[in-house]
């Protein structure tokens, strides 16, 4: 009995030891540039911000996020079927930088630096941004 407990606290262990080293994305020195907007609120573009660095940190192991923000309203390409196609009412574009830093990582990025990568989110009104697509 005593070599069963034995044998069930030392799996136990090393269960929680692969546990702990499992490969997050990395956001916390990610820089969050503003920029003003007619379109969205600062609430809004923070929540759209706060929804991509949840998903980054949860599937983007081995990546670093570098920066992240509103690609503008004059810059806002052509999504407007984004809205239909989910079911939504708004939709909103950031851009970022992040480092593909782990060719171990589960992001199956090649390892460099990804400059100007999309985030499409959409919403209904007063509801939260729903991360949708992503990509160049």
């Amino acid at each position: 009995m005593k070599r069963t407990i034995g044998i069930i606290t030392a799996l136990s262990l090393i269960l929680c030891l692969f546990g702990c080293f499992e490969k997050k994305g990395d956001v916390k020195d990610v820089t969050v540039k503003p920029v003003a907007s007619d379109i969205y609120s600062e609430e809004d573009i923070d929540s759209a911000i706060n929804v991509i660095k949840e998903d980054f940190k949860e599937n983007w192991g081995g990546c670093v996020l570098k920066e992240i923000y509103y690609i503008g309203d004059d810059e806002l390409p052509d999504f407007s079927d984004y809205p239909d196609r989910y079911g939504a009412d708004e939709v909103i574009v950031l851009l970022s930088t992040f480092d593909a830093v782990s060719p171990l990582g589960d992001s199956g990025l090649n390892e460099m630096l990804y400059t100007n990568w999309n985030w499409i989110l959409v919403r209904e009104k007063g509801k939260e941004w729903k991360h949708v697509d992503h990509g160049y």
